[in-house]
């Protein structure tokens, strides 16, 4: 059986068994459990808390407590019976561990949200690249950021970006092909325009990058291209052939002198600001579906505790941030810098210290006892410390 439905099942049986396990829960939402009668029965057994049953005040846990609370799930969800009540309790192993089972509930939730985000970032970058726009991926990219931050002081854990030791595997995915055209024709036109008209490097050589370019052979020219720009040495076909070859590109096969002669006998007319903020836009799309199907890789790895996932889902996002950062000065709208959380004089919140204290409570450990016969251990006086009379 799946080890989060034993969970589910597990504490909603110690709730029944033990219904003063609430109070240990309050970290834990209805929203949290994965199948419908286990949200409507856990929002149930909360609700008769919040109202004062009468099995609270008791010893011995009523029936009553078990049926008004079938009774109050009942009226949200359907096929919930009094014999699934007694299945719960009958799969608890032990009524006091319900806080245990709880983390391991908040952590296929975790999982779940992260995932279910990560979608929604990769279908949104999707979309905008076939509109050639970018506000629904970065609004997507803000949500999910905001998440992770969210899900981190639920868990008890400080949220900072981490690189995993191991890169996710990710299945690779073509680009569009609606736009592919299109995109590529942008960057060809680019750098005919940088090829023909050198000067023009000052408009975009502040935010563009190499790796913006969708055709790597394209990125390599750009970076022939910034290299002579950054030596201020004269660019024209020649110069450009002679980078290229320099730069090992030639022998390689990375590009042809064919391809390069196409791109300086190409249209050099053109706004060289207009066509970069075209393959920025490109880029960030781009980066935002990578970074949203590293996440999903993630998030998919049940191996991974809620803390390691939620920081290399953040430093998955980094590369975004950074692209957004350049298109931001594209356009003339810098990016407002992060403020970082400052630190509370007196510690981290107590929400924060509650969720994870509720993981991992550190039982008290007592001396052993001595063994009878045995002769009391000898008191070594301690020596009087230099200095002091």
């Amino acid at each position: 059986m799946n080890p989060l439905l034993r969970a589910e099942q597990a504490v909603l049986g110690s709730l029944l068994l033990d219904p003063g396990q609430l109070s240990h829960l309050d970290w834990l939402a209805p929203d949290h459990f994965y199948r419908p009668v286990h949200q409507a029965l856990y929002a149930a057994l909360r609700k008769l808390r919040d109202d004062d049953h009468p099995a609270l005040a008791e010893k011995t846990v009523p029936l009553s407590w078990v049926t008004d609370a079938v009774d109050e799930a009942s009226l949200h969800v359907r096929g919930l019976t009094a014999v699934y009540a007694h299945t719960l309790v009958s799969a608890c192993p032990r009524a006091a561990h319900a806080p245990v089972y709880g983390r391991m509930v908040l952590e296929g939730a975790i999982h779940r949200s992260i995932t279910r985000h990560a979608i929604r970032l990769h279908q949104a970058a999707r979309a905008d690249a076939l509109r050639g726009e970018v506000e629904g991926a970065l609004h997507c990219a803000d949500v999910l950021n905001g998440v992770l931050s969210e899900l981190a002081q639920r868990w008890g854990s400080e949220p900072r970006p981490v690189a995993p030791a191991t890169p996710p595997a990710t299945a690779p995915v073509a680009p569009p092909l609606v736009r592919a055209d299109q995109v590529a024709e942008d960057e060809r036109f680019l750098l005919a325009v940088l090829a023909e008209r050198p000067k023009a490097m000052e408009e975009v050589v502040g935010w563009l990058r190499p790796d913006d370019f969708a055709d790597p052979a394209h990125g390599q020219v750009y970076r022939c291209l910034g290299a002579l720009h950054h030596r201020c040495e004269p660019i024209d076909r020649i110069t450009l052939l002679w980078e290229a070859q320099r730069r090992g590109l030639m022998g390689d096969g990375t590009l042809s002198s064919d391809q390069l002669a196409a791109i300086c006998d190409g249209v050099g007319s053109g706004s060289a600001e207009w066509l970069g903020e075209q393959v920025m836009r490109s880029s960030v799309t781009r980066t935002a579906a990578n970074s949203a199907r590293t996440v999903r890789a993630l998030a998919d790895n049940e191996a991974l505790s809620p803390g390691r996932l939620i920081n290399h889902a953040l430093h998955a996002l980094g590369p975004l941030d950074e692209v957004r950062t350049r298109w931001q000065a594209a356009i003339g709208r810098p990016a407002p810098a992060p403020t970082a959380p400052t630190p509370s004089p007196n510690g981290p919140p107590p929400t924060q210290v509650h969720a994870a204290l509720s993981r991992s409570t550190p039982r008290s450990v007592s001396p052993p006892p001595a063994r009878l016969g045995s002769a009391p251990a000898r008191v070594v006086p301690r020596p009087p410390s230099r200095g002091h009379g």
